[in-house]
């Protein structure tokens, strides 16, 4: 494993252990070089290659990378803690490998991030859905507020 610090090739294991939900190993590794960096990489099983259909028509390559970041992004500055965070990644990113299918629609992984933040942050929701959902005008952000209040929806 390449240290993310000097580049260097030669960094040894200093602990292993899996994570909560048991789906990956997290190992600790320190680097042989001089500075003696110490860094955490995750080992995790790879179903099958999964591709993502976005709206446009255009297949990617599914990147879990890609949903932790919509994750700290909607959660910036809110109180969630990396591991919690990890968790509900995993728990998306296993449940679209369950489906069973190669190809995945976009809005099906937003809708399932959406299902994640209403739960765990509501700030964090309503900053998810104003980018996911392309909020137009003030008014969608109420709508968006009063079913987070369990008022009705305006029509």
């Amino acid at each position: 494993m390449l240290c993310p610090f000097c580049r260097e090739k030669d960094t040894s294991v200093v602990d292993s252990r899996p994570t909560e939900d048991g789906t990956a190993i997290r190992r600790r590794r320190l680097c042989t070089c001089n500075g003696g960096m110490r860094f955490t990489t995750f080992e995790r099983v790879q179903h099958r290659e999964l591709s993502v259909i976005k709206k446009n028509g255009r297949r990617v390559p599914f990147d879990r990378e890609k949903l932790a970041k919509s994750f700290f992004t909607a959660l910036k500055k809110r109180p969630t803690d990396q591991d919690t965070i990890e968790r509900v990644v995993t728990k998306i990113s296993r449940e679209l490998e369950e489906i069973g299918q190669s190809e995945v629609q976009s809005s099906v992984i937003g809708k399932k991030v959406m299902e994640a933040l209403k739960v765990l942050d509501k700030i964090a929701y309503i900053r998810f859905a104003s980018v996911y959902t392309n909020f137009k005008e003030v008014g969608e952000f109420g709508e968006y507020i009063d079913e987070l209040d369990g008022k009705p929806r305006k029509i």
